[in-house]
């Protein structure tokens, strides 16, 4: 039998992706999504606060280039892939990074000064002759 190795994660993003092109021009992003698991009250009156993990995303080639044209910190995402371990050795300590490889995005919620930002941006454009597009389906899958 085989294993399923799969993630989906929606949360919101904690910076800008950070793009480099690799040897052939291959690009590669990086950046990272918060997820919080909302606090609560128990019966004895007892506060559990909120809980945030943070989750390193990984994007290669097209979708890379993409998030680099399209995500911006304060955006929530929905991100679908798998997970995979890097162990590496620095200054003689043996370091590990588990990341989340992603397949699959899809911007869920924009933050305003962002979408001012894309609406200015397409008038510009208009103004220039290009034809304008508003994809509303924002999901990439490679």
């Amino acid at each position: 039998m085989s294993s399923v190795n799969k993630v989906i994660l929606i949360g919101n993003v904690g910076s800008d992706p950070e793009v480099r092109y690799l040897d052939r021009g291959v690009a590669i992003a990086n950046f990272n999504l918060a997820t919080t698991e909302r606090g609560y009250t128990m019966q004895n009156g007892t506060q559990v606060p909120d809980k945030t993990d943070w989750h390193a995303i990984v994007l290669w080639r097209n979708l890379a280039e993409w998030a680099e044209r399209n995500i911006r910190k304060g955006m929530k995402l929905y991100v679908e892939g798998k997970l995979q371990t890097r162990t590496w050795e620095k200054e003689g300590q043996r370091r590990q990074k588990t990341e989340v490889i992603a397949e699959n995005i899809q911007i869920l919620y924009r933050p305003q000064e962002y979408q001012q930002q894309r609406n200015e941006e397409a008038m510009q454009e208009e103004d220039g002759g290009y034809e304008i597009r508003d994809n509303q389906d924002e999901s990439v899958l490679f």
